[in-house]
């Protein structure tokens, strides 16, 4: 078992006709290359696909021209299934009003509009696009269920599982904090850069798996386990800003939040060093901290969490999402 942590892309020729001298005389004519069959797609089809594409790119899409096409800033783009965990990016007319859960999400200048889907979701789930042209549309997204094994941690400190009023108070008020740095929500859109993976190693612990610990029902893990020796320097996954610094929480030890814009953050526990404050502007790739085993910990190991305010997402999927 790895070790576990508490976070729990020719000149003059009429067109198409093209003049050839043969030994008998005058010239003949040759058709064009005809085009093969079933290999072209339809042009909405192409349009649809490119438009996706440039959402997941971060970078607006192109209208393609076609007189039968929508036009490039009317299109409203989202996968039609995703899993549970997933980062949803989407494509609005910019100026649209969207709402999903129960929240208006922001959109970008040029129509791209995040949210999350919980570990426990089901669908479908429902969009819904107010256009500044008065269109109303409401889009259902499926929600794919994935399976959650059961992981058993043993050798945890008991006090971290079953800690004395005081310490339970402590941290009660420790996880607000830290509640309260995920509720940042300002347009920054760091979260459209394709994400890299803050330290390499062998993944011990995965997202949404229930857990015991020493035999107690624990809440199940919220991000990524990525094994590494104490010390390796964890570097930021994507811009941001750092919105939250502390060496020594009681559960998850040394603790950074950086926050990508919209909601979306990132967050990494059991650090033994921290090479940020809050406030700090990273850019990708930045170290920030170093790996550790502070708070509930087994060993060396960068617990990787991501969050869309108070939903917690799957670091993984983020990452494949971006083709790693």
């Amino acid at each position: 078992m790895g070790r576990i942590g508490a976070g729990g892309r020719a000149a003059g020729a009429a067109p198409g006709v093209r003049p050839m001298r043969t030994g008998s005389g005058g010239p003949r004519r040759e058709a064009p290359p005809a085009r093969a069959e079933g290999r072209s797609l339809p042009t909405w089809l192409r349009a649809a696909a490119l438009a996706l594409a440039l959402v997941l790119a971060g970078a607006p899409p192109a209208s393609t021209g076609a007189g039968t096409d929508v036009a490039a800033d009317e299109r409203i783009v989202f996968p039609a299934s995703v899993q549970q965990g997933a980062m949803v990016l989407g494509k609005v007319p910019p100026g649209s009003i969207v709402a999903y859960d129960g929240r208006t999400l922001r959109t970008t200048g040029y129509g791209t509009v995040v949210f999350g889907v919980g570990r426990d979701a089901t669908g479908p789930l429902l969009v819904t696009v107010d256009t500044p042209a008065g269109r109303r549309k409401v889009v259902r997204i499926a929600v794919a269920a994935r399976d959650w094994p059961l992981q058993r941690v043993d050798g945890v400190p008991p006090r971290t599982v079953d800690p004395p009023p005081a310490i339970a108070e402590r941290i009660r008020r420790e996880q607000a904090r830290v509640a309260q740095a995920r509720l940042r929500d300002d347009p920054r859109t760091d979260f459209t850069r394709p994400f890299i993976r803050p330290v390499e190693g062998r993944v011990s612990g995965r997202f949404g798996r229930a857990r015991v610990y020493n035999g107690k029902p624990g809440a199940p893990h919220s991000g990524m386990d990525i094994a590494a020796p104490a010390g390796t320097p964890v570097r930021a996954p994507a811009p941001g800003i750092v919105t939250f610094a502390d060496p020594d929480l009681y559960l998850t030890g040394g603790t950074v939040l950086l926050d990508h814009g919209h909601g979306i953050s990132s967050n990494f526990l059991h650090l033994s060093r921290i090479d940020v404050q809050a406030g700090d502007r990273v850019e990708q790739g930045q170290v920030i901290a170093a790996v550790g085993s502070t708070g509930r910990s087994t060993g060396p190991h960068l617990h990787w969490g991501m969050s869309w305010f108070d939903v917690r997402i799957d670091p993984q999927l983020v990452l494949e999402q971006r083709g790693d």
